[in-house]
């Protein structure tokens, strides 16, 4: 019951990821209306950072429930209880809603007074920052340090977890016990590794390397591929 409490939290962030970019992408194709207002591009920002930020915390979450579920399966239905998964899918979600909130406070409170041409198909930090007209490398640093706490923790979690879970599987001397630990974490870590692929080759760098026509590439993956991957993924692991 936990591992599916957390997949459909994970399955409302694959929904609300696309629906954030993909239907004003859809809506500029489409209709050829390519106009975003300063409030929708402040909101599509706010709205995108917290769903990334909160499925990197989601995923660690997860890692660590299966780290008690394979490591501790006797004790795992009095560990995982109830209450416990509500308040870590809600401390999820809280953190990345104050962490979304101030990156979004960060980038719009910049001056602009250059171009208001944003060369993406959707308002995110790299392509905004790179309309303003203040040196923006104190902000950046920011941003950076924020995100490489909350995402560094969360890929601590992550990692230590596997750690064990492998030293356990490793331990077990029946291959059918192994092989059957394999299947249950096996999904979530290839999410884990198509997830932090994308959003590093897509955040984690200086805004003067950015590139649109290679951001926009590189984004497509994680806004729709991941999403549209993960449930996939999740189907042929799990009977």
């Amino acid at each position: 019951n936990p591992m599916y409490f957390f997949l459909g939290n994970l399955s409302l962030l694959d929904i609300l990821c696309p629906t954030i970019t993909v239907l004003k992408m859809l809506e500029a194709l489409l209709l050829d209306n390519k106009r975003i207002s300063f409030t929708g591009c402040l909101l599509q920002l706010f709205f995108l950072i917290e769903v990334v930020g909160t499925e990197i915390l989601l995923l660690a979450v997860m890692a660590f429930d299966r780290y008690v579920a394979i490591c501790h399966p006797l004790r795992y239905a009095t560990l995982m209880g109830a209450r416990l998964c509500a308040r870590l899918a809600l401390g999820t979600w809280l953190l990345g809603f104050l962490n979304s909130l101030l990156h979004t406070s960060l980038v719009f409170t910049l001056l602009f007074c250059d171009s208001n041409r944003v060369d993406q198909y959707y308002c995110d930090i790299p392509p905004v920052l790179a309309l303003s007209c203040l040196p923006t490398h104190g902000r950046e640093l920011v941003i950076l340090t924020v995100a490489g706490v909350l995402g560094g923790s969360a890929f601590v979690v992550t990692l230590g977890s596997y750690i064990f879970i492998l030293s356990a599987i490793l331990s077990m001397k029946c291959s059918e016990s192994r092989h059957k630990a394999f299947s249950t974490c096996g999904s979530h870590l290839a999410v884990v590794c198509l997830f932090y692929g994308t959003t590093i080759g897509t955040y984690v760098r200086p805004s003067s390397t950015y590139s649109p026509h290679r951001d926009r590439m590189v984004s497509m993956l994680y806004e729709i591929l991941t999403p549209l991957l993960n449930p996939v993924i999740y189907t042929l692991r799990n009977k």
